[in-house]
C-alpha cells in the first residue's frame, strides 16, 4: 500500500514532512513512509527522525529500510498501541508513521539507556539527560525541552522521571510515553538510530531559543471525596482510609459497582480512575484493575502512602472535550510546524468506536500544523513539578 502524509510546515525555519504505510512488509513500509516524510523538506537535510511503528513488523527491517531513505540523522521512536497523524487514526496491529525535521531555531541530542527494569531508573534516567544534552550542544541556545520515550512493561517510569529532572531542572519540561504492543502487554520495543532496544529508554534533548512548554489535559472530574491511601504494596493498593480499598472503591460507584468482576472491569475502571491530588489542585491519573484474589486494587503506577485521591468520572464526550484545548494551549503564542502528541491506550478503551474522533478533533483544532502522535501505555508530561508520569491523559509540545 502507497504511503500517506506528506504534511509540511515551515516555522521557525524548521520543516516538517510526515510519511505513513500499512504495508504488511517491513520493508517497503519503512521505505514508503520515510520517502513520504522526506519529500516535504525540499532537499534540506533532517536533523531529527521520529518513528512510530506496529511491533507486528520486523523491526530491524524496518529500521534499516527507514535510514536506507534518511541516512544517519539522529533517529529515535517506540512500538506503539495505534498512531495518529495529519487527523488519520491508525488502528494497533498494523501502519508505521515517520516524521522528518530540519534543525531550523533548534538542536536535537538523542540518547538512549538499557536496564529500566533490571537497573536503577533514576541512574538511567540521569544517564539519559546527560547524554542528550551533550548530544544538542545546549550552550548555544538558551532553553529547552526533553522528550522521553521508555519501555511500557518495565515500570519504575516515575523514577525515570525523577533521574532526568535531576539533570534538566525544574525549567526544562518533558514530554513523551511508554512505548506498547499492540494491546499485547508482553513486550515493547524503542528505537535509536539503527538499534531496537528492550527494557530502555531513548530521549531527545530539544534545544531551543525560545522557551518551550508542554501541556497535558484528560477530561476526568471528581466523583468522590478526597481520601487519603493508607496501606500500598508496590502496584497494589490494599487500604484507603483505613478501611479495604475495594469495598471504598465500591461504594463510590454505586450500582455501577454491581458488574464489577475481573472479567468485566476494565471499561469500567477506564472510566473510573484514580486522580492523584496535586498541590495545584489538578489531578494524576492513575488507571486501576481489580487483583485476582477480588480484596485489592492494582493501579499500573506506583501511589505512594498516605497519597491524597479522588475516584474519578470520565466518558467518551468528558475525554474528547479536552482535544480543542489541549492543542490551542501548547500552540498559543507559537508559530509551529508540528505538534508533538501523546495519548494514552486507556483513552482508546473509554473512547471506543469514537476513538478516530480524537485524531480528528486534534488536528482540526491545530488547523495547517500537522499533529503526531501515538497511544501509549502511559504518558510524561512535567512543567514546574517533579511528578510527571501520567495515564489516561493527552500530552502536547509543539516545536
Amino acid at each position: 500500500m502507497k504511503g500517506r502524509g506528506n504534511s509540511m510546515n515551515d516555522a521557525n525555519g524548521v520543516k516538517a514532512g510526515v510519511g505513513s504505510s500499512a504495508s504488511t512488509s517491513a520493508e517497503v513500509a519503512g521505505r514508503e513512509a520515510a520517502a513520504t516524510a522526506m519529500s516535504a523538506l525540499g532537499g534540506r537535510p533532517p536533523a531529527l527522525i521520529i518513528v512510530y511503528a506496529s511491533v507486528a513488523y520486523d523491526l530491524p527491517a524496518l529500521l534499516a529500510s527507514i535510514r536506507a531513505v534518511t541516512g544517519s540523522a539522529p533517529l529515535l521512536g517506540a512500538t506503539t498501541a495505534g498512531q495518529f497523524h495529519d487527523g488519520l487514526f491508525v488502528e494497533a496491529g498494523g501502519g508505521v508513521q515517520v516524521l522528518a525535521l530540519t534543525a531550523g531555531s533548534y538542536g536535537f541530542g538523542v540518547a538512549a539507556g538499557e536496564g529500566l527494569g533490571a537497573g536503577d531508573p533514576e541512574d538511567l534516567g540521569r544517564r539519559l539527560a546527560m547524554a542528550a544534552r551533550a548530544a544538542a550542544e545546549p550552550g548555544t541556545r538558551d532553553h529547552a525541552a526533553v522528550m522521553l520515550l521508555s519501555d511500557g512493561m518495565a515500570g519504575h517510569q516515575q523514577h525515570l522521571l525523577n533521574g532526568v529532572y535531576e539533570i534538566a531542572g525544574a525549567a526544562v519540561p518533558v514530554v513523551g510515553g511508554t512505548a506498547g504492543d499492540d494491546f499485547g502487554f508482553r513486550e515493547t520495543f524503542l528505537f535509536e538510530g539503527d538499534r531496537v532496544l528492550r527494557d530502555a529508554a531513548v530521549a531527545v534533548w530539544i534545544a531551543s531559543d525560545e522557551p518551550l512548554s508542554v501541556v497535558a489535559k484528560h477530561g476526568y472530574v471528581s466523583a468522590s471525596l478526597p481520601m487519603m491511601v493508607t496501606q500500598v504494596d508496590g502496584l497494589c493498593v490494599r487500604r484507603i482510609a483505613g478501611r479495604p480499598a475495594l469495598d471504598v472503591y465500591r461504594e463510590v460507584l454505586g450500582d455501577d459497582a454491581n458488574s464489577l468482576r475481573p472479567s468485566t472491569y476494565a471499561a469500567l475502571a477506564q472510566e473510573h480512575p484514580f486522580g492523584v491530588i496535586q498541590p495545584d489542585g489538578s489531578h494524576l491519573i492513575r488507571v486501576v484493575r481489580m487483583s485476582d484474589n477480588e480484596s485489592d486494587l492494582l493501579t499500573f503506577a506506583e501511589l505512594s502512602p498516605f497519597a491524597a485521591i479522588n475516584v474519578m468520572a470520565g466518558r467518551a464526550d468528558d475525554l474528547l472535550a479536552v482535544s480543542e484545548p489541549v492543542v490551542a494551549e501548547a500552540l498559543e503564542g507559537r508559530d509551529a510546524s508540528v505538534l508533538l502528541m501523546f495519548s494514552c491506550a486507556a483513552r482508546r478503551e473509554v473512547l471506543g468506536s469514537r476513538v478516530s474522533e480524537e485524531a480528528a478533533r486534534f488536528q482540526a483544532a491545530a488547523g495547517s500544523v500537522p499533529t503526531f502522535g501515538f497511544y501509549t501505555y502511559g504518558e510524561f508530561a512535567r512543567n514546574r513539578s517533579v511528578a510527571g508520569h501520567h495515564n489516561a491523559t493527552v500530552a502536547a509540545l509543539a516545536l
